[in-house]
């Protein structure tokens, strides 16, 4: 009798926290499908024979969180366009013949809950700044090239890593110096902070909004609190705003079409699922 029963999980360190069984396992009901998403906690050195051990177990794959993503890229078998220019895997596909295949899918992740947000934003409506320059800035700036922003200002405390990353990238993307954060929104017609300031026990972004139009989006990555100081006080002032809640939903559906066969949607009823854990 052929197995049927398809198993995935999330690897990463630590991985208590995450949300991903919670969204997956909705989904596996929701569709009824007999199979599995489980924590997969991987310490840093361990990764690569997790990794080999997934097709050993009977796994359709994994997600990858940190601090795995840039290892992993290295470590499959192949890769797909994105997550060779994002630099970064977070989704492995076991395939047929037990070889792995990495992508990435915070890209789409960040535009698809832009769309739904905001369904009448367009990338090519005006300039883009983004701040911070880590692994989810790349996604970010990745997204918004693929996505036709005219121009893309790019702020990081440490002004070498913003001009690493605008290299790597093209001319679409300028960097700005940090002391200049407060003028290169002039013009915005989005903002988005991939940074860490104004997570839960963080400190607040620290930036002078006078400069911002009105008509700018604001979005941040950051779900926990689902509401940044930064969306508090852009919201205050008339903004737009989407939160980062939406992105970690929008990116796990490819990962679960990979795996499980169908395409699922993401709807109000998992929002508010997530959303009562945050």
């Amino acid at each position: 009798m052929a197995q049927t029963f398809r198993a995935a999980g999330v690897v990463g360190w630590p991985v208590a926290h995450s949300r991903s069984p919670l969204l997956h396992g909705h989904w596996l009901a929701r569709h009824g499908i007999a199979g599995a998403y489980i924590p997969l906690p991987v310490q840093p050195g361990r990764l690569e024979a997790a990794l080999r051990g997934l097709s050993a177990l009977g796994f359709a794959g994994c997600n990858v969180t940190v601090p795995h993503k840039e290892e992993t890229l290295a470590r499959v078998d192949g890769a797909d366009e994105i997550a060779r220019r994002i630099g970064a895997a977070n989704l492995v596909v076991v395939r047929p013949d037990g070889s792995l295949h990495g992508s990435n899918t915070d890209a789409y992740g960040f535009l698809a809950n832009l769309r739904d947000r905001q369904p009448g934003w367009d990338a090519s409506g005006g300039p883009a700044v983004v701040i911070g320059a880590g692994g989810s800035a790349r996604a970010v700036l990745a997204a918004l090239c693929d996505a036709g922003a005219p121009e893309i200002r790019l702020i990081n405390r440490t002004p070498e890593r913003a001009e690493i990353l605008a290299a790597s990238f093209g001319q679409t993307i300028r960097p700005v110096p940090w002391a200049d954060r407060a003028a290169a929104l002039d013009g915005a017609a989005l903002l988005v902070n991939s940074t860490t300031q104004g997570m839960q026990g963080q400190p607040p972004l620290d930036l002078d909004l006078s400069a911002l139009p009105q008509a700018a989006i604001v979005t941040d990555l950051i779900y926990v609190p689902l509401e940044t100081p930064l969306l508090a006080a852009v919201r205050a002032r008339g903004n737009a705003v989407v939160d980062g809640l939406g992105m970690l939903l929008h990116q796990a559906v490819p990962s679960f079409a990979a795996w499980f066969g169908v395409t699922p949607d993401v709807t109000p009823d998992l929002r508010a699922l997530v959303e009562a854990t945050l």
